[in-house]
């Protein structure tokens, strides 16, 4: 095993170093927070690519293709669906509003008082979102080093909250950018094709293995619209996509560049689910359908190859996580810290944001890690923050860029509304249950429509603002980092 640990050693080494680098190029606030809006198509598809798809897509999906077979990828597959649609219908007007959050955005739209209770729904998600994937690293370093579950977390964990915290967002897209490499050739060109020649090509895997294991639709139809539910329209909302939305350097850039990452998750679902398939003849008697893409890789790959393989699964973790853990520290910083004390900074002050951001990131890290030590069950962490951002925030967001007769009252009403929904339909159904999501999510669309007609309509000068801003002809106050911009190149 020396060969592997030496290429994950390196690996975690390079991670770290970027960081360093990074934290030369984050000077101002949208340097820090958005990479100052400057990728290009080739890394901004790469990184949004990395960033959809992490632990819970790669071991996970195998997971569920060893459990379920070639339906198994359709859990990753709606992921892709999710990317795909944010990209093509929305992705250029996002880009256009040049805001950091998704809190700003319902503040342009609604008139400004919605930012705190979205904000504090938009935490919670991302908060759960980084703790799932930091929970992940106890799994890949048990298989690395027999390493203790605390210690695992705590080492994966810190080597995250490190480079985020020195580079922000530069950091971590040059972190995902090569994570995405590192995946592509570990789990796509190396991983796939070896697991299936082990079982022995297609015609084995048929021979080996029920018919309901090749059946598209074997998952069952419920889940199949669960999972459309809750990660198809995630991803049009989550604070940790729009993020990297917010990174584009242009429309253009993100709605194409969106749109190869999402065909790219497709490719990741079905190749999860492959591999998933081909483990089930390998192993068909293990004890979780989870240790399916350890136990693949411990024991059918080469040395060196299998270090590699392991390094990808890594890689999907720490890309996930690192931009859960920003989007947390920006909406705890942005949307609900400094909106609470009432702070508005006078433009120019852009070390000090800097700094401030820099410290939540770090203070947001801890508590991520300490929760992660805490709990125990992932897929618990991750339904819950998807039912309370599907429930609380799709219908005031993608209402307020549908339907202008939406108000404020409606939008603040829809997220109290279907988040108590989902919370109260949680404890009275079970966590993991279908229906918290869907009357979470009706309860918040009835309370957004009613309100929003019952109330006076959003005053014309805010709606005249919103479309200045989505036009892309408003000004975005986005400070003097542009300035600095203009003086780099943007990067491809």
């Amino acid at each position: 095993m020396a060969v592997d640990y030496l290429v994950i050693v390196v690996y975690l080494a390079g991670m770290l170093a970027m960081g360093w680098w990074g934290m030369r190029r984050a000077k101002s606030k949208s340097e820090f927070l958005v990479a100052g809006r400057r990728l290009g198509p080739a890394m901004y598809s790469g990184t949004m690519a990395a960033i959809v798809l992490g632990g819970a897509s790669t071991i996970g999906g195998v997971g569920l293709g060893y459990q379920y077979g070639l339906s198994g990828a359709w859990m990753v597959f709606t992921i892709g669906l999710g990317l795909l649609a944010l990209s093509v219908f929305f992705s250029a007007r996002i880009a256009r509003l040049k805001v950091y959050t998704v809190s700003e955005m319902l503040d342009l739209r609604y008139g400004g008082r919605a930012g705190v209770i979205s904000g504090l729904v938009m935490w919670a998600y991302t908060l759960m979102l980084a703790v799932t994937s930091t929970i992940a690293y106890a799994t890949i370093f048990d298989v690395l080093f027999d390493m203790n579950r605390t210690l695992a977390i705590v080492l994966g964990g810190s080597i995250v909250v490190a480079y985020s915290t020195l580079g922000g967002m530069w950091s971590i897209t040059l972190t995902d950018m090569v994570q995405f490499v590192v995946k592509t050739i570990g789990v796509l060109l190396l991983l796939l094709p070896i697991a299936v020649v082990k079982a022995g090509g297609f015609a084995e895997m048929k021979a080996q293995l029920p018919t309901e294991y090749f059946d598209p639709l074997g998952i069952g139809g419920e889940t199949i619209f669960t999972y459309v539910l809750i990660y198809t329209f995630g991803m049009l909302i989550g604070q940790d996509i729009w993020q990297r939305v917010f990174t584009a350097r242009s429309d253009r850039t993100a709605r194409w560049g969106g749109t190869v990452a999402g065909t790219y998750c497709l490719a990741y679902a079905v190749a999860g689910a492959v591999i998933g398939t081909a483990a089930k003849v390998l192993y068909p008697n293990l004890a979780s359908a989870d240790d399916a893409f350890a136990t693949i890789v411990k024991d059918e790959l080469p040395v060196g190859v299998r270090g590699l393989v392991l390094a990808a699964a890594l890689a999907a973790v720490m890309s996930t996580s690192s931009g859960a853990l920003i989007a947390c520290a920006t909406v705890a910083n942005n949307d609900i810290w400094s909106r609470l004390r009432g702070i508005v900074r006078p433009e120019g002050e852009q070390h000090d944001e800097v700094k401030g951001n820099r410290a939540f990131i770090l203070l947001m890290g801890l508590a991520v890690i300490a929760t992660a030590i805490a709990l125990n069950d992932v897929v618990q962490a991750l339904t819950v923050a998807y039912n309370l951002l599907v429930g609380g925030l799709l219908v005031p967001i993608l209402g307020g860029l549908l339907w202008k007769r939406g108000t404020a009252q409606g939008a603040l009403a829809s997220v109290a509304v279907g988040g108590l929904a989902v919370i109260g339909l949680m404890a009275t159904y079970g966590i993991l249950a279908n229906e918290p999501v869907y009357y979470g999510l009706l309860a918040s669309l009835a309370a957004y429509v009613a309100v929003s007609l019952a109330t006076r309509p959003t005053d014309a000068a805010v709606l005249a603002a919103w479309r200045e801003r989505l036009a892309g002809r408003a000004p975005a106050h986005d400070n003097a980092s542009e300035t600095v911009s203009e003086q780099v190149p943007a990067a491809q």
